[in-house]
């Protein structure tokens, strides 16, 4: 029954039974959120952090976005290898 709305009545139901109270659930959440987050490396699309590429991961996400929309929109009467020279030119590289 995992993820399920059943499943999550009959997991808050065993947590009221074990902890005793309302609150002392919240409080168990609380507590395995807070060690989620403190175990957190902070890297990722939502990181502020300038990373080797000097990108912070909002603008890192902003362009590999803009990569993946124009190599989606290349004509269907392209070659692989011929979307992947676009794709290298697009990205700053060489032709091949």
């Amino acid at each position: 029954m995992a993820n399920t709305k059943a499943g999550g009545k009959k997991q808050k139901q065993t947590l009221l039974e074990k902890l005793g109270s309302e609150e002392a659930v919240k409080a168990y959440y609380r507590k395995i959120g807070a060690m989620g987050g403190a175990k957190s490396r902070g890297g990722g699309f939502g990181s502020d952090k300038v990373g080797k590429d000097g990108l912070t991961g909002h603008e890192r996400a902003r362009l590999a976005g803009m990569k993946g929309g124009r190599a989606s929109r290349l004509p269907s009467n392209i070659t692989d290898h011929q979307k992947k020279q676009i794709h290298n030119l697009l990205a700053g590289g060489k032709s091949e």
